[in-house]
C-alpha cells in the first residue's frame, strides 16, 4: 500500500515539481520508513521552500531521531520564526511546545 502512495506522490511531484506539499507527502510517508529517505525530502523541502513552516516540526524530530541535536535545536528556532513571522499561531504553539519537551529532555 505504502509503495503505491509514493509511486502516486512521486507522479505528483513530477507533475508539479514547485509544490511544497508534494515534497512534504513523501518526507512524511518516509517517517516510519526510513529516516534517511525522510531527512532527505524535508532538508530539500528546508532548502527549497524555506517558507513552507510545516516542514520544521518534522524536520527537527528527525534530527533529534537521529541525535543531531544541534541541528534540531536551530531546525526549531527557526521555525518558531518563521511561524511567528507567518502568523500561523497553531503551528507557531505547536513548535514552541516541542521545542520546549526538546529543551527539557536536554537537561
Amino acid at each position: 500500500m505504502q509503495e503505491e502512495r509514493l509511486k502516486i506522490l512521486f507522479q505528483y511531484l513530477e507533475e508539479e515539481p514547485n509544490e511544497p506539499f508534494n515534497i512534504y507527502a513523501i518526507a512524511m510517508e518516509y517517517m516510519n520508513k526510513d529516516i534517511q529517505k525522510a531527512k532527505y525530502y524535508l532538508e530539500r523541502l528546508l532548502n527549497e521552500h524555506p517558507d513552507y513552516v510545516p516542514t520544521y516540526y518534522h524536520a527537527a524530530a528527525v534530527y533529534v531521531e537521529l541525535e543531531d541535536y544541534t541541528k534540531a535545536e536551530q531546525t526549531y528556532q527557526v521555525g518558531i520564526e518563521k511561524a511567528h513571522q507567518q502568523q500561523s499561531m497553531k503551528a507557531y504553539d505547536e513548535l514552541k511546545r516541542a521545542y520546549r519537551m526538546f529543551l527539557d529532555e536536554m537537561e
